[in-house]
C-alpha cells in the first residue's frame, strides 16, 4: 500500500497530456487516504464500495486519523497544564464530537446551536466549553450559564454588560476572558485573518486593562482568563508567539492589579498543507508547541488551545461522481455531482483541494494527465473545485475524491439551488458507519409553509 504524497505535474507539449508519474514521496503529505491495488482507500476501507453503498456526494472521515492528531498535540504539550478545546465550527458532526470528547477534548463554540451539539454528543464536556463570537444573543448566554461552561470569551464591553445582566438575573457567576486583539499580522487569506485592528473581533489590547478593571466591578462577572485568536490556516509559528507575548504582558499587569488570571486561551488557527508539498504534522506540532511554551513558561496559567482544521481537515474527503466531460474551445470541463453548496472553500477562499480518481488512478502509469476545470452543477460560474488543474483523466461515471475536506466542508454546506445535503460516513476501527443520512427533498421542504 502506498500513501499519496502527490506532485503537480505540468501538462505536456501534445494536447496538454502526459502520463501520470508514480514517483512520489509516500510521506510527503500524510493522510489516511491511500491507494491499494489502484483503489483509493481510507483507513483500509474501499472508497468505491462506500460510494456504492451510500451514494454520492459523500463525506468520509477517519476517526483513527483524528485520534492521531489529537494525541500528537497532547504529547507535545505534556507537562504544560492545558486543554484542547476543539473548534466545533470546523466539523460539527455529533459522532466526530463524541470521538474528540472521548480523547479528553473540550470545545470551542460560537453559537447556542454548537452548545446544543456538545450537549447531545458529549454532555460531560460542557464544563470544558469556551464560548466565543462577536454577537452572542441573550438566549445563547442563558443556555451557556445554565450549562456551567468553563468560560465566555467576551469580544466587546457591550457584550460584557449583557452577560453581567443575564448572570445576575439567573443568580450565577460567569467566568470570562476578554478576547484581546493584539494587532498581529498572520499571513493567511484575508477572510480568515482576525488579529488586526480593522477586524470585527476582540477588544484592542491597549484598552484591555481598563476593560478588565471595569469587568471586575460588574455583578455576576468573574474575570479568570485572557483570550487571543489571530486567524486561521496559519503555517508560521512566529505570529502565535508574538500575540502570546503581548498576552503575557497583559496577564502580568492584571495580576499586579489584583485580578486572579489563571487561564490563557491561545486560540486556534494552526494550519496544514492542502497541496502536495511535503508536510510533517509531527514536526509542525512540535514547533508550534515549542513557540507557545517558550513564551508562557513560568507564567503559571492553564493553557487553552482551539485546534480545528489541524485535527480534522486531512481526516476527511468528499467523494463525487463525474457526470459529464465537455470541451468549450480550449477549455476542458469535468462536471461532478458535488457542487459549491457541498464544499464552498474553493469558491469562497480560492482554496486548493487535491483531486484523485478513486479507481484506476495513482500509481497506474497509463492514465493520462489533462488540464481541466472541475466544476459542479450549481448555476454559478463560481461553482468550481479546480481551475486549469492538471489531473489524471476523469471520465463520465467515474468517482473522484477531494482530499482535506474534513474541516469547513459539510459545516459550510448550504441548500443553494435547492440541493440536499450529502451523507457523512465515519470509519472507526475498521468499520464504516453512517453518521448522517442523506437529506431528502421532504427534509428540505419540511419547515416551509405555503
Amino acid at each position: 500500500m502506498e500513501a499519496y504524497g502527490g506532485r503537480n505535474p505540468q501538462p505536456g507539449a501534445i494536447g496538454g497530456l502526459r502520463r501520470y508519474d508514480s514517483k512520489v514521496n509516500p510521506s510527503a503529505c500524510p493522510r489516511p487516504f491511500v491507494y491499494a491495488d489502484h483503489r483509493l482507500t481510507c483507513s483500509g476501507m474501499d472508497l468505491a464500495e462506500l460510494a456504492e453503498e451510500f451514494g454520492t456526494p459523500l463525506y468520509v472521515y477517519s476517526a483513527d486519523a483524528i485520534r492521531e492528531r489529537v494525541e500528537l498535540l497532547q504529547r507535545e504539550f505534556a507537562g504544560t497544564p492545558h486543554t484542547l478545546c476543539y473548534a466545533v465550527k470546523a466539523n460539527s458532526a455529533l459522532a466526530v464530537l463524541k470521538v474528540l470528547a472521548g480523547l479528553g477534548c473540550g470545545f470551542d463554540i460560537v453559537s447556542g446551536g454548537e452548545l446544543e451539539r456538545v450537549r447531545r454528543s458529549a454532555p460531560a464536556a460542557l464544563h470544558e466549553v469556551v464560548f466565543a463570537g462577536v454577537g452572542k444573543q441573550a438566549w445563547e448566554i442563558d443556555a451557556a450559564l445554565q450549562s456551567d461552561i468553563l468560560m465566555f470569551n467576551v469580544e466587546s464591553e457591550a457584550e460584557l454588560d449583557v452577560i453581567s445582566q443575564r448572570a445576575s438575573r439567573a443568580g450565577k457567576s460567569a467566568r470570562i476572558a476578554l478576547r484581546v486583539n493584539p494587532d498581529v499580522f498572520a499571513e493567511t487569506h484575508p477572510y480568515i485573518s482576525t488579529g488586526l485592528r480593522e477586524h470585527k473581533f476582540g477588544i484592542a489590547i491597549e484598552r484591555a486593562r481598563h476593560a478588565y478593571l471595569r469587568a471586575a466591578k460588574l455583578p455576576g462577572i468573574e474575570p479568570v482568563g485572557v483570550s487571543v485568536h489571530i486567524g486561521s490556516q496559519i503555517r508560521s509559528v512566529e505570529p502565535f508567539a508574538q500575540a502570546l507575548q503581548r498576552v503575557r504582558s497583559l496577564v502580568e499587569e492584571l495580576r499586579a492589579d489584583g485580578l486572579s488570571i489563571r487561564y490563557v486561551d491561545g486560540g486556534g488557527g494552526f494550519g496544514i498543507e492542502y497541496g502536495n508539498q511535503a508536510f510533517d504534522p509531527a514536526a509542525s506540532a512540535a514547533a508550534y508547541a515549542a513557540a507557545i511554551r517558550s513564551v508562557l513558561n513560568g507564567l503559571g496559567v492553564h493553557l487553552l488551545l482551539e485546534p480545528g482544521r489541524f485535527l480534522v481537515a486531512q481526516a476527511g474527503a468528499l467523494l463525487t461522481r463525474i457526470l459529464y466531460t465537455k470541451q468549450n474551445g480550449a477549455k476542458h470541463f469535468v462536471v461532478a455531482d458535488a457542487a459549491m453548496n457541498d464544499l464552498i472553500r474553493p469558491a469562497l477562499y480560492q482554496a486548493h483541494h487535491e483531486i484523485l480518481p478513486v479507481l484506476g488512478g495513482f500509481p497506474e502509469s497509463e492514465r493520462p494527465l489533462v488540464t481541466v476545470d472541475v466544476v459542479g452543477p450549481v448555476c454559478e460560474s463560481g461553482d468550481f473545485f479546480a481551475r486549469d488543474r492538471t489531473l489524471p483523466e476523469l471520465r463520465s461515471g467515474e468517482l473522484a475524491a477531494l482530499l482535506d475536506a474534513g474541516a469547513y466542508g459539510f459545516s459550510l454546506a448550504s441548500h443553494y439551488n435547492t440541493r440536499v445535503n450529502p451523507a457523512e460516513v465515519l470509519i472507526d476501527h475498521g468499520q464504516a458507519r453512517l453518521i448522517r443520512r442523506r437529506e431528502t427533498l421532504e427534509d428540505l421542504f419540511a419547515p416551509e409553509v405555503v
